[in-house]
């Protein structure tokens, strides 16, 4: 018998707000965080616009001491962890210690770190480097940083597996959790990457919308018009417990984690297989890790990110797996709201999917506004649908062809 995982906890740093409420009430109401870049001069690019984080002051959850000495997406990961520790009331002492883990992934890591740092070695400034540029820069640091502030002795690990990091991340805290090596795991994702770098070489890829002149309709999943996603910054982290344990301490529960599938297109570095079938390959295993049937799935929160054969990949690898079902499934694109926070996205997108059940409130995929005969699935376009959700899926896809799914079903599923 594999041990049952929970969800008890939830934190989230977002393009639209501070916080899994602001983020989670302003995505329902269809507003985006998608604006022009603020951060440094964008003249020369040819998309200037992403989903930053506004009014982030990490004195709120952060040692000042630390600040000085962790890049900004560390602090994102920080600031989530210390919010779902919080919404938990999950304790770790002594004698919990430990039994849990962190699990915390992300795709680019400590990119502005890296940037200020090389200015100033170009510069001819080399004594001035900071000796913590190489713990700013480390892709683990998120994780190790999260697990010395709280004191979490447990497993500790970072998938970096571009936009499927946290998706990754939160499945293999699922699975240390199951196989009994862990109690608890504070598991999740995050990423600061709306840097010039970044931006230059997303630039050069031409992968990104050039939609500048309307920042907010720019991120379009599954319309007709789509030409391509925005990068986003944050970071989302959730408290994953083992039932019992969960139970004993008398924890709220939010949702119960079924199943996981990941695996790979082996295909391209950039584009996903056309017809979809490494991506629906990896849903029918983690509905089969799950012990479900496709008849099961209510929802899926969709990769989605408004690339064009990035959502036909997807379109059809559901299809694929639904087949006749498929018109009964809702299924909606966060990124249209919120861009793609790329190794932080699944699991923003994961609180989001939970929240969906929890809630009975389906986020729209705003922007659809001209419908692709090829992308002709239900989802949910412009305006919030009130629904009973029972099981979700979530999907994450990457660069690389990587494929993860995550399955959640509502505690107790009725």
């Amino acid at each position: 018998m594999k041990r049952r995982v929970v969800v008890t906890g939830l934190g989230a740093i977002t393009p639209l707000g501070i916080g899994v409420d602001k983020s989670w009430q302003s995505l329902c109401q269809g507003k985006s965080g998608i604006g022009m870049i603020t951060r440094f001069d964008t003249t020369d690019f040819g998309t200037r616009i992403a989903g930053e984080v506004k009014d982030f002051s990490p004195q709120d959850f952060i040692d000042r001491k630390l600040i000085q000495r962790t890049d900004r997406f560390i602090q994102f990961a920080l600031a989530a962890a210390r919010m779902a520790l919080e919404d938990s009331r999950l304790t770790i002492n002594s004698s919990s210690a430990d039994r849990v883990g962190v699990s915390v992934g992300t795709a680019l890591a400590g990119i502005e770190s890296l940037e200020k740092n090389h200015q100033l070695l170009l510069q001819g400034a080399r004594h001035q480097i900071s000796p913590f540029f190489i713990p700013c820069f480390m892709a683990n640091m998120a994780s190790g940083q999260v697990a010395m502030q709280f004191g979490a002795k447990g497993p500790n690990m970072c998938p970096v597996t571009a936009c499927t990091a946290s998706t990754h991340a939160i499945g293999d805290a699922f699975r240390i959790i199951q196989r009994g090596e862990a109690e608890a795991m504070i598991t999740g994702g995050a990423e600061a990457l709306v840097t010039p770098i970044i931006l230059a070489g997303l630039d050069a890829l031409k992968v990104m919308s050039t939609r500048n002149e309307k920042p907010e309709k720019a991120s379009r999943p599954f319309d007709k018009d789509r030409d391509g996603f925005i990068i986003s910054e944050g970071g989302g982290v959730i408290i994953l417990e083992e039932l019992e344990f969960a139970l004993n301490r008398g924890a709220k529960i939010y949702a119960e984690v079924l199943g996981y599938g990941l695996n790979s297109d082996a295909y391209h570095i950039t584009s996903p297989d056309p017809e979809g079938k490494g991506m629906a390959s990896c849903i029918r295993m983690a509905i089969s890790d799950a012990g479900i049937s496709v008849d099961n799935i209510d929802y899926i929160n969709a990769h989605g990110t408004s690339t064009y054969r990035g959502d036909l990949s997807e379109t059809r690898a559901i299809k694929s797996v639904f087949q006749e079902r498929v018109s009964d499934i809702h299924i909606s694109a966060n990124k249209s709201m919120i861009g793609h926070l790329w190794g932080a996205a699944g699991a923003v997108e994961a609180i989001f999917c939970i929240l969906t059940s929890t809630q009975g409130v389906i986020p729209p995929t705003i922007n659809y506004e001209t419908p692709d005969p090829e992308c002709d699935l239900d989802y949910v376009p412009n305006v919030a649908r009130e629904a009973k959700v029972r099981v979700a899926l979530s999907n994450a896809f990457a660069f690389g062809g990587m494929n993860a799914t995550l399955v959640f079903s509502q505690f107790p599923l009725q």
